[in-house]
């Protein structure tokens, strides 16, 4: 009858739900991909192992897609390499050397010079180094020329042409913008 509705079927429960409701297995439905995916290649001329040609829409050639065992423009550059570059291009490369010394100044005058003196400044071939007393400042001025000797070595000549040795600043009493010169505190604490 027309308003009738379909008595429901029964289920089996012997066999897959799939297979009960018609459904095509899983294995038929993949078999069924890969032999629409085989024809649309073998329409386009394309055989199976065989690389592809890609369009012209912003797609790399076959020749262009394999990179070699050496290196070429489209490898990917090492930010090392990146940054040495940009340095020598800008200029930046004496600083940089002085920086690294700086950085591993124990290691280049020494224990002991470098328990009592540090580098301050460097500033056009000239390398300011502060101490900690008067002695020192006295003693490292001797060793200029040996620090010289050996700064060349770690930098390349005539990267430092000058060292200046301070000794140690001593306290200010200067307070403010404004001051008036004069002999300062002298006998205020004796």
């Amino acid at each position: 009858m027309p308003g009738e509705q379909e008595a429901p079927r029964p289920v089996d429960p012997t066999r897959p739900i799939a297979e009960q409701l018609g459904l095509t297995p899983a294995s038929e439905v993949a078999r069924a991909a890969l032999n629409r995916a085989k024809a649309a290649a073998q329409a386009r001329g394309v055989r199976p192992g065989q690389p592809g040609v890609r369009g012209s829409r912003g797609r790399v050639p076959v020749d262009d897609r394999r990179s070699g065992a050496r290196r070429d423009r489209r490898d990917p550059t090492l930010l090392g390499e990146t940054l040495q570059r940009m340095a020598t291009e800008r200029g930046w490369s004496t600083e940089l050397s002085v920086a690294a010394v700086t950085a591993r100044w124990r290691e280049v005058v020494g224990d002991q010079v470098a328990d009592h003196c540090v580098p301050e400044t460097f500033d056009g071939g000239v390398l300011v180094v502060r101490t900690d007393s008067t002695t020192w400042a006295t003693n490292l001025r001797l060793l200029v020329p040996e620090l010289l000797r050996r700064l060349e070595m770690e930098l390349g000549a005539d990267v430092v042409t000058e060292v200046r040795v301070l000794g140690p600043s001593g306290p200010s009493w200067a307070k403010g913008p404004r001051r008036v010169a004069g002999r300062g505190p002298r006998d205020t604490y004796g």
